[in-house]
């Protein structure tokens, strides 16, 4: 039997409609939000002039006239508060202070590597010492998206190889520290998330962000909901095998995913081929060296960049017939490589998948360039802490 709202439920449900609808309409009367949410207008008013004293929504001046009483018109402060968001799925840590639109205000970064002198703890923890100093507005939250298997329901890396974090309870220990909410997903979940929040992806019903760089991961939102799995893993398509009598994986398979498209196995790739054809020694190059080789028209590296499309389009064939369809965006140092590894991905997704379920899926690069996981980390504030997404 289902329990009645309490009155305080009932108020907190009718603040965040109210809030989310004023944010959703950018500027808004309140006779406006009553029609669209559905609310009395002394309900919709009481909130209103809650919002308004918190500093969250603000009157801008009343709209033209149509004959009758002018509406005052009402949007939200976007520099109310302030957002904290940090990237930790590259080799330099990155974060930024962001509006409660996404219009970043200041930006940090901190290069990182294994066996460095400073732990990765120690590094986030100057990050943010350093955005918290930054900004002159109360803050809304901190958000990080993190590579490898985290508990994103009590906010706790539980394996984090690539950062050396195993079982840290990084919620905790941020929150303590800081006095403000903290949220922590894996980063290829926070970029799906912020592809379908920012990315021209409101239309889109089941939306896959595979994110390629050290790692390849992908995040799913399904229905409008990030999928983290159960609890956690979803995503991890990494390890999957693509390539029979493959490569040595890090993880100690052979033919995994990474050793075929991530950006390492792609160099390694690469400095292979380029000795056994050419004698070269290419031990140092790195794969921005690798990009421009691709960019100059350099044969071997096509061949690689073509196996690593292909590579990735194995694993999307599976997720459009498991999904019955679906939108794939590639994000990432991947989506350097361009076109071709699309068209790839595209014709592998074609040659495994039912014809129907190959037509209902769609392959595209991501729209949000580097900022992906910051984006997708500032949607995790504004989704948990003030419901408007």
């Amino acid at each position: 039997m289902k329990k009645k709202a309490t009155r305080e439920q009932t108020r907190a449900q009718n603040r965040q409609l109210v809030l989310k609808t004023i944010y959703d309409q950018g500027k808004i009367s309140r006779a406006q939000i009553a029609r669209l949410t559905r609310l009395a207008r002394p309900t919709v008013s009481d909130v209103v002039a809650e919002l308004i004293e918190q500093g969250l929504v603000v009157e801008l001046g009343y709209a033209p006239s149509t004959g009758g009483k002018r509406p005052m018109l009402l949007k939200v402060d976007a520099d109310a508060l302030h957002m904290i968001a940090v990237d930790l799925s590259r080799s330099d840590f990155r974060g930024v202070v962001m509006d409660l639109r996404g219009e970043v205000k200041h930006r940090e970064r901190r290069p990182w590597r294994r066996g460095a002198q400073r732990s990765a703890l120690e590094l986030v923890y100057d990050v943010l010492d350093a955005l918290v100093a930054a900004t002159d507005r109360p803050l809304l939250g901190i958000s990080l998206g993190a590579p490898g298997l985290i508990d994103a329901v009590d906010g706790v890396v539980v394996q984090a190889v690539n950062i050396d974090w195993s079982d840290l309870p990084i919620r905790r220990l941020l929150e303590a520290r800081y006095g403000v909410p903290v949220y922590v997903a894996n980063d290829c979940q926070v970029a799906a998330l912020g592809e379908y929040t920012f990315g021209n992806a409101d239309q889109v019903r089941d939306l896959v962000v595979i994110s390629g760089g050290w790692g390849i991961g992908c995040g799913m939102v399904l229905d409008g909901r990030l999928h983290h799995g159960n609890p956690m893993g979803a995503g991890e398509i990494g390890h999957v095998r693509v390539a029979e009598n493959g490569r040595r994986c890090s993880c100690g398979n052979t033919g995994c995913l990474e050793t075929v498209a991530g950006t390492y196995g792609i160099v390694e790739q690469v400095r292979a081929l380029k000795n056994e054809r050419e004698g070269l020694d290419l031990t140092e190059i790195g794969f921005d060296a690798v990009l421009e080789m691709y960019e100059a028209g350099d044969e071997a590296v096509r061949e690689v960049v073509l196996a690593a499309g292909r590579g990735l389009g194995v694993v999307a064939s599976h997720l459009a017939v498991i999904l019955g369809g679906c939108d794939i965006r590639l994000a990432g140092q991947l989506a350097a490589l361009g076109p071709a590894v699309l068209d790839a991905m595209r014709e592998e997704i074609s040659s495994r998948a039912l014809t129907e379920l190959s037509r209902r899926t769609r392959v595209a690069s991501a729209t949000l360039g580097d900022d992906i996981v910051l984006l997708g980390a500032s949607a995790l504030l504004l989704r948990h802490e003030l419901g408007v997404l």
